[in-house]
């Protein structure tokens, strides 16, 4: 009896041990940005034909493509995914600007030319301060969230009610708990130091939604973009590839899906 005690005992302090570690280095399993140093994106920005959205202290904000030869449908402010960079999405850009939509993309603090640690706090700071500024050059504003993003973006339209006119979600999540149970079922979700929880923040949201899933998404799951689309109670719409996985999805300027989006989301009053 004494060893199996023993042996229970270990377990136990190995679990406990397990999960604080996990409580610690959550975040480097969350956020992987692109390491580049700010004078190197400033290089690739040039070459990509974007420039620097610098904010009045001079800290980077984001990047923005050269002007629209007429006034934009709306200024839409892209929230990318957990990997890479804003610049590594440029295919919103492709896809929207050609359809009168004023394409920005944001830089996350911690990512590529930005200074600055990624949590859920700075991302919607940084959210929210770009939607301040875009607001203030006239036109509505929409939102483009892309995975990890779509959490950013529904913390940033339940701040900014007022201000954000629709959302366009790509490979979106309910909460981030669910997809956390989803690949590690044996985590409690009160570990997670930055949970994202759309469905909830965006219960009250009113204007356009318009949502793109991946029918084999291996990353947030088709589950939680239903769960999503279920819980929300103003206009929206889910389009599923059936095909695609998370990161597989059909993004070509090309496809019509960029036209439904930008009229449905111009639904907002």
């Amino acid at each position: 009896m004494a060893s199996l005690a023993k042996v229970l005992l270990g377990l136990a302090t190995l679990a406990v041990v397990g999960l604080a570690l996990l409580a610690l280095f959550q975040r480097r399993l969350l956020y992987f940005p692109a390491p580049a140093e700010a004078p190197a994106a400033l290089a690739a920005a040039a070459r990509l034909g974007v420039t620097a959205w610098r904010d009045p202290s001079g800290t980077l904000r984001g990047w923005r493509a050269p002007a629209l030869a007429a006034p934009p449908r709306a200024r839409l402010l892209v929230l990318h995914g957990n990997a890479g960079s804003a610049l590594d999405r440029l295919m919103y850009l492709a896809a929207l600007a050609p359809r009168g939509v004023d394409v920005t993309l944001l830089a996350y603090p911690g990512y590529a030319g930005r200074p600055g640690k990624p949590t859920a706090e700075t991302l919607t700071a940084a959210a929210l301060d770009a939607i301040d500024a875009l607001a203030a050059e006239g036109g509505p504003v929409w939102l483009l969230g892309e995975s990890l993003g779509s959490g950013v973006a529904a913390r940033a339209a339940a701040a900014r009610p007022e201000v954000v006119r629709g959302l366009l979600l790509v490979t979106p999540y309910a909460d981030l708990a669910g997809v956390m149970r989803h690949h590690y079922p044996f985590v409690p979700p009160f570990l997670l130091a930055d949970r994202f929880r759309p469905a909830r923040d965006l219960a009250a949201f009113r204007g356009p939604v318009f949502l793109l899933a991946a029918g084999r998404d291996e990353v947030t799951t088709l589950d939680e973009a239903k769960v999503l689309a279920a819980a929300l109670t103003g206009p929206h719409r889910l389009v599923v590839q059936p095909q695609a996985t998370h990161n597989g999805l059909d993004l070509s300027p090309r496809l019509a899906l960029w036209d439904e989006a930008v009229g449905f989301l111009a639904t907002s009053p």
